[in-house]
């Protein structure tokens, strides 16, 4: 294995820019220039996305960016030793010493520990301190080539303080006291902590080993499993079981959860692992001497988002990921379904729906139907695609429920939904039965149940219970009023599509779909029009003109912050939003609405406001011109599923050249000052999809 860093690697005592994109791009730079990866822009892309993720600074002065690529070809670090300073995001002040970790994507496991021991050196101060002492770059070499394990020496307290880099459970060294408060039953507590990063290489082990020395210097008995790249090694089900408590400090879904249930459990991000681990520990003893702490649900597995939830979220927030939760994996049902209904449409005729069933069940191809091949394949296009959507409701609500319960909840989810559209209650009835079912079998997997219980527990027991109450209390007492409000929109929506203030409607869904590019707002408003299109047809065709006007608002913004900084004003943008207009005009003719979040979360109050204005103007054009959108997704792509789509094309246009300008506008006449402490404020309260 060749040497992961050399000389021509680092950089001392230098400037690499004004801020941590500059800095990492320089980086990359380096690791191309060596020959050790192909492509400076593509792995600094993948940097930088992993920097949007969590940032990379950490306490002391120090940085780690890193990312696998495939521009990779050779496992590297570049180094930097930064003067002055630069931001990476650290609580307590600018990074000196920035090491950019580069792995290819497939690297392998030899090579991934290697970089991981970097890791888990920088914890050491005498071995950060020797690379702010180095006089060269050779010296710099010297001093991380052992601490990594790729020199030959006599071991140096920086070397012999990192522990060998691998999977295994960490366990802290017996103490001579326990810190006051940090006993359980008048002896020491007994934690078990797992830890995970994105990438697994740095953060992973970094907060394993944070947490295992705050263990050993508070006299508790705690053990760490890190869930790295290269895999892992399970704790000892006897340590889990004897545990009084767990961590997870992860930023992916912890692997076999479901080994921890029933367990005391406090969950954070992996940096707090690294920058906390004594507030953690402090957590966990609080935890596992109160009843009613939170606890890993029975059956827990992988894929979980309450499994990187944290207890810091407001109930506003939770809400808010667990629907969001709900309609990504709700739309691919749609996207799918409603594309095939469109295509259905195109080979068949809009008449393809009087008989569709009938000539899928009693024609083939060797026995083609009146209207020919065209009738057929429209019918089979059809079904398959009305199939599809039939899974709206109960996906939608099942999905919202595994967001809260895990895998246990998906089943009661489902029931649940189905329900709704048995009860007529329809996309409303699935987010509350989902709910319902989610909340239920949350609160039954945190019951501390027999062992010999716990393996019935996800398979039977909870899917039983939750399903009788969720489903019960939708057919017992809400089914009938969900369904009467969403009979009564209905009627209001056909009543309105048929005078002048379907226009109002489309302005308000532009504005809608444009207020958080992708945030609950805008995936309601999304919800709506989909969830009408299964009562369309030729003779009640307002769900066709909600569905084209939502389609062309939210593929407003991400177009116009294309125009803007391409096009208009690309001197108003920084290189990477430049960057970033390019793929948005993909984004948006696709109509991905999120390819605007971009801009957004740099410039709220500028782009937002301008995008609604666009996406009004839009969303009431498409309803004047009386456009109508037979799929719910693909933008221009599906441009025969709309008509009239000139109509359609004029409608985006129009808003896009609008909010563009607006854009332009804004950042021309109001000076960054006069927003400056109002953006600060408003930057945590933009909607991005996780």
């Amino acid at each position: 294995m060749s040497h992961t860093i050399t000389p021509e690697l680092v950089s001392l005592d230098v400037g690499l820019g004004a801020d941590k994109a500059a800095v990492i791009r320089a980086l990359a730079g380096r690791v191309v220039a060596q020959g050790r990866a192909t492509d400076a822009d593509a792995l600094f892309d993948d940097a930088w996305a992993r920097e949007q993720k969590d940032e990379t600074g950490l306490p002391g002065g120090i940085a780690i960016p890193h990312a696998k690529s495939a521009a990779v070809t050779e496992p590297s670090l570049a180094f930097a030793r930064l003067a002055p300073g630069v931001d990476f995001g650290a609580p307590d002040g600018p990074a000196d010493l920035v090491f950019l970790i580069a792995a290819p994507e497939g690297a392998a496991e030899a090579h991934l520990a290697v970089l991981s021991k970097l890791a888990r050196s920088l914890m050491q101060d005498d071995f950060t301190s020797g690379l702010r002492a180095a006089g060269s770059s050779g010296e710099v070499v010297s001093i991380v080539r052992k601490a990594i394990g790729e020199e030959d020496a006599a071991p140096t307290a920086a070397a012999a303080s990192v522990a060998p880099v691998s999977s295994a459970p960490v366990a802290a060294p017996a103490a001579t006291s326990t810190a006051p408060g940090l006993d359980v039953d008048g002896r020491p507590a007994r934690i078990v902590a797992v830890t995970s990063c994105a990438t697994g290489i740095a953060h992973t082990f970094m907060a394993a080993d944070a947490l295992t020395a705050a263990g050993k210097k508070n006299g508790i008995d705690l053990t760490v499993e890190p869930q790295g790249s290269s895999g892992y090694q399970a704790l000892p089900q006897g340590v889990i079981d004897n545990a009084d408590a767990v961590i997870f400090a992860t930023d992916v879904d912890v692997r076999e959860q479901q080994r921890f249930a029933g367990k005391p459990v406090v969950r954070s991000g992996v940096k707090r692992g690294i920058e906390q681990p004594n507030e953690l520990i402090a957590e966990a003893v609080a935890a596992a001497k109160n009843p009613n702490a939170t606890r890993v649900a029975a059956g827990g597995g992988s894929g979980s988002t309450a499994a990187v939830a944290t207890e810091n979220l407001s109930w506003g927030a939770r809400i808010q990921r667990i629907l969001l939760t709900g309609v990504s994996y709700m739309i691919p049902f749609v996207a799918g379904g409603g594309l095939l209904i469109a295509l259905g449409f195109l080979l068949g005729g809009y008449q393809v729906t009087d008989d569709a069933y009938d000539v899928v069940v009693q024609n083939a191809l060797w026995d083609l139907p009146a209207g020919g091949l065209g009738q057929y394949l429209g019918s089979v296009a059809f079904v398959i695609g009305a199939t599809s959507m039939g899974f709206l409701v109960s996906a939608l609500a099942g999905y919202i429920s595994f967001a809260i319960a895990d895998r246990p909840g998906i089943a009661p989810g489902f029931v649940a939904g189905a329900v709704a559209v048995l009860m007529s209650s329809g996309f409303i009835g699935g987010i509350v039965g989902g709910l319902l079912a989610g909340f239920v079998a949350l609160a039954i997997g945190r019951l501390n149940a027999p062992r010999w219980l716990r393996g019935l527990m996800p398979v039977v027991i909870i899917p039983l219970i939750a399903s009788i109450v969720a489903s019960g209390l939708l057919i017992l007492f809400l089914g009938r009023p969900i369904a009467t409000l969403m009979e009564w929109l209905n009627t209001w929506l056909t009543d309105v599509a048929n005078t002048s203030g379907i226009i109002i409607v489309g302005v308000i869904l532009g504005l809608m779909m444009c207020f958080d590019l992708g945030g609950p707002v805008n995936k309601v408003a999304y919800a709506f029009a989909v969830a009408g299109l299964a009562e369309a047809s030729a003779q009640n065709s307002t769900p066709y003109l909600i569905m084209a006007a939502v389609m062309a608002a939210g593929m407003v913004p991400p177009l116009a912050m294309a125009l803007a900084s391409t096009v208009l004003a690309r001197n108003m943008f920084t290189p990477v939003e430049r960057e970033n207009g390019v793929a948005a005009w993909l984004l948006g003719a696709s109509f991905i609405s999120e390819g605007a979040i971009p801009f957004a979360a740099a410039d709220p109050l500028r782009v937002i406001p301008a995008s609604m204005v666009g996406g009004a103007v839009t969303g009431g054009l498409s309803m004047a011109f009386g456009v109508q959108s037979l799929a719910p997704h693909g933008g221009i792509f599906v441009f025969f599923a709309i008509n009239p789509f000139w109509a359609f094309a004029v409608s985006i246009i129009a808003g896009t050249v609008v909010t563009a300008f607006l854009v332009v506008a804004f950042k021309r006449f109001i000076a960054p000052k006069e927003l400056e402490a109002a953006e600060a404020s408003s930057l945590t309260a933009t909607a991005v999809p996780a």
